[in-house]
């Protein structure tokens, strides 16, 4: 019996959901119970990122993955962020991610994603740069960083070049968030403004649901 392929479910996952959660530098131990919180508050979409100044990136961040997986697959949509190496786009399919982002285009990263039925979000910031990615292959492009320019360039970006599914990162938050959505674009992804520091230091779990469900509300996303 042929495999069902993992991408449309994952675009689906994106379209309905909106937000993906970006975790980035948080112990093993800290992260289960942040990615329950994040469950509970009705976020489906957790990216973990490699951290490339750890020589132990390439071990860590898939074990994370896998931990993750083997717990809140049935709740949860894993992904790789920070991608950069086809090294790294292959410990993460190994670890079960579905999905990778890149804060760069680089479209032999794309393509190896593709091969593998990962959907990818390869980072750009010019019309040259989503056009790259895009014709790559990119399922959707990251706009970052999008709080240097701002909504009024994303705009402009978008008019002549509104075929390319985008989603933007960097500066979002839970007073802005239906700004950005409500210009066309697919999500957003959002880190330390949910994920956020004092609450996981202080294992505020509870806080961190609560905070989740706002940033859904705000986006619009129907929960069931």
């Amino acid at each position: 019996m042929q495999q069902k392929s993992n991408r449309p479910s994952v675009l689906r996952i994106v379209e309905e959901n909106k937000i993906v959660t970006i975790a980035r530098k948080i112990p093993t131990k800290k992260l289960l119970p942040a990615a329950e919180a994040l469950a509970k508050g009705g976020v489906r979409l957790l990216e973990v990122t490699f951290d490339q100044a750890s020589p132990d990136c390439l071990s860590e961040t898939p074990a994370q993955i896998d931990a993750l997986n083997r717990i809140f697959s049935d709740y949860l949509c894993i992904g790789a962020g920070t991608v950069v190496t086809k090294e790294q786009v292959a410990a993460a399919y190994r670890a079960g991610a579905r999905f990778i982002v890149a804060p760069d285009t680089n479209p032999e990263i794309i393509g190896m994603a593709r091969s593998l039925d990962m959907v990818t979000f390869p980072g750009a910031l010019t019309p040259t740069e989503i056009l790259t990615a895009h014709r790559a292959g990119a399922d959707f492009v990251k706009i970052f960083p999008a709080e240097t320019l701002g909504l009024p360039y994303i705009k402009s970006v978008m008019a002549p070049i509104s075929h390319v599914p985008l989603i933007a990162v960097g500066g979002i938050d839970e007073h802005n968030i239906s700004d950005f959505l409500a210009i066309g674009l697919k999500g957003v992804g959002i880190g330390s403004n949910i994920l956020k520091k004092s609450y996981i230091e202080d294992e505020n779990y509870e806080g961190l649901s609560e905070l989740a469900r706002r940033y859904v509300t705000a986006a619009g996303v129907r929960t069931v």
